[in-house]
């Protein structure tokens, strides 16, 4: 036997194998990418789901903290707050809170910080209330102006849900309109401000 035919015999088969070992890690390494690819789309989706149920909860418990706020200066105006009145309150503002909590752990710091100016004034606005309403209230707090600082929540709310949008990618940086019917004083006027209240 000749050992250059061996030689080349043995070449053509580890070239053979060779080659078929190269091309199986080549598919490997592709397949792998796919793979990481397809994992990385689903995370980006499920991530994007979990920011726009979020969002929604947040929103909307926000704007009824912001009525529950209202009813409660309507009910303190007319009549001394009774324990279902009490407890509507304190259910929209639990609401709140813990949405607002879940919110600080996924949201980015372009809608925290629009969020986070919402939340300070809905915390301002509910002490206020609940001062006025146990009669200590602070110099110049009145029904007037809770009404006020209650009314003044709408631009805020509107601020936060258009930050929410952005990320989400539902809209572009253009302001949503400057008014609204959230907008109209009529229900500050409901509160004018008696001897009594005045500051």
């Amino acid at each position: 036997m000749d050992v250059g035919a061996v030689l080349i015999a043995m070449t053509g088969v580890a070239g053979t194998l060779g080659g078929a070992l190269l091309t199986q890690r080549g598919a490997d390494r592709v397949k792998k990418r796919e793979l990481e690819m397809s994992h990385a789309i689903q995370e980006r989706r499920e991530n994007s789901e979990l920011r726009r149920r979020c969002y929604t909860e947040l929103h909307r418990e926000a704007r009824q903290f912001a009525t529950a706020l209202s009813r409660h200066l309507y009910v303190m105006r007319d009549r001394a707050p009774g324990d279902e009145d009490l407890q509507v309150l304190e259910r929209a503002k639990n609401a709140h809170r813990d949405r607002w909590s879940e919110t600080l752990m996924i949201a980015p710091d372009t809608v925290i910080g629009p969020a986070n100016k919402l939340n300070d004034a809905l915390t301002r606005v509910y002490g206020q209330i609940k001062r006025i309403e146990q009669g200590n209230p602070r110099a110049g707090e009145t029904l007037r102006s809770a009404a006020e600082s209650q009314h003044a929540l709408w631009p805020l709310i509107r601020a936060t849900r258009e930050a929410m949008r952005v990320d989400l990618g539902v809209t572009g940086a253009a302001p949503w309109p400057e008014s609204t019917s959230a907008d109209d004083p009529a229900m500050i006027g409901d509160f004018e401000e008696t001897d009594g209240e005045a500051s």
